[in-house]
């Protein structure tokens, strides 16, 4: 057997190993991303229903809700509304049925209605104190309603802690979702989505 032969075989045999082997990494290396970024889009699909169906509307209501409440403070010159004078009834009563549950109305049917896209494991409790405070107002426009003002407000106080925990989540879903955005890999993985539809 001619020894150039022998040496080109070995040539042959280590290149064709070579080629399998980077072949198989190459396989891996696409696996592996390829399942990080279908995970990457499960979960930037979960956050974006959580802030459209949930956090969002749950956000904007609040916050309108809030500079409502100041707005009608400043306008009867107090720093809080308790307590609620005979003078400042019609108003109260006038802002309750039009401004304040009617947001109420809309942030109780969010929570009620969407309380699967919580990020916890176990409903908070200022959104259980929250809707508690919107029924125990439920029962006051009621009596209202009978022409009875014999109860001012909500025998359920307002939860202290719901407004920040739903800015808080919120900004901390924005966040992620800016995260899971603006990641280059993130990026060059829909560049290339897009040229495949095309």
């Amino acid at each position: 057997m001619d020894p150039s032969t022998l040496v080109l075989s070995n040539s042959l045999q280590g290149a064709a190993t070579l080629t399998i082997i980077l072949a198989f990494a190459g396989y891996l290396v696409t696996f592996r991303s390829t399942r990080m970024m279908a995970r990457r889009a499960d979960r930037l699909r979960l956050v974006n229903e959580r802030l459209n169906e949930f956090y969002g509307p749950l956000y904007v209501a609040s916050q309108a809700g809030n500079i409502a409440y100041r707005s009608l403070l400043k306008k009867q010159g107090k720093k809080q509304s308790e307590p609620i004078l005979d003078s400042e009834m019609k108003e109260w009563v006038l802002w309750m049925r039009t401004i304040f549950m009617p947001l109420n109305d809309i942030r109780e049917r969010i929570i009620i209605e969407n309380a699967h896209l919580i990020v916890e494991e176990e409903m908070p409790h200022c959104l259980l104190d929250f809707v508690t405070h919107v029924v125990g107002y439920k029962a006051v426009l009621s009596k209202w309603a009978d022409g009875d003002y014999s109860e001012r407000r909500s025998t359920i106080g307002w939860p202290p802690a719901f407004d920040f925990y739903v800015e808080r989540s919120y900004k901390a879903l924005k966040a992620e979702q800016t995260h899971l955005l603006h990641n280059s890999i993130w990026r060059l993985y829909h560049q290339l989505a897009k040229r495949k539809r095309r």
